[in-house]
């Protein structure tokens, strides 16, 4: 019975661990705009693999990511990745610094840009446990597709300082396998 306790407690923390991705509003409430302190809102967050950075802004603004020579002079012409739907979520799949601009490179020049240090080990994200992907988002392509614009007014409602953490399928089926143990193990005694 203490065997089974131990074995019920271990899935039961794995479930927990499941559950640890954030999905963080870059900007908060004011999103990726001009006006958005940028620095002070990364100041207090600690990234990790799993995470995901999701950036609102206009339909007719942009994110680039880009390398650190390229983030440091707001170099807008040579970039890793280009997003500009408006809705932006990016996986945030192993560690390492992470670099982000405005497509505008006067809004760049103006601080509207993001580096972010992600924590943890590159080989600890399974495709299973990455955050859920927001609506009109697919990780890794180009994003300039049409969709409706976000008014400024829609973005005041997400006010998610700390992150939204979203728990996978993965975590129901660890805690599924714990029940069905336990009633396994209470039939045994």
């Amino acid at each position: 019975m203490e065997k089974m306790l131990l074995v019920c407690s271990l899935l039961f923390s794995l479930a927990f661990i499941t559950c640890s991705a954030t999905n963080y509003i870059v900007g908060d409430s004011s999103g990726w705009d001009i006006s958005t302190n940028l620095d002070t809102w990364v100041a207090d967050k600690k990234f990790k693999v799993g995470d995901a950075l999701v950036f609102q802004y206009s339909s007719g603004g942009s994110v680039e990511e880009v390398t650190k020579g390229n983030f440091d002079t707001c170099n807008t012409t040579n970039v890793l990745k280009s997003y500009g739907n408006g809705n932006t979520t990016v996986p945030l799949t192993k560690a390492g610094d992470r670099y982000f601009v405005s497509g505008n490179k006067l809004y760049c020049l103006g601080g509207m840009k993001l580096h972010v240090h992600v924590q943890g080990d590159d080989k600890s994200l399974a495709p299973a446990l990455a955050p859920t992907l927001a609506p009109k988002a697919v990780a890794g392509s180009d994003q300039r597709t049409a969709s409706l614009p976000q008014s400024p007014s829609s973005k005041k409602n997400t006010h998610f300082s700390k992150g939204v953490v979203n728990c996978g399928g993965d975590a129901l089926q660890l805690v599924s396998i714990a029940l069905v143990a336990a009633v396994y193990g209470i039939m045994q005694i």
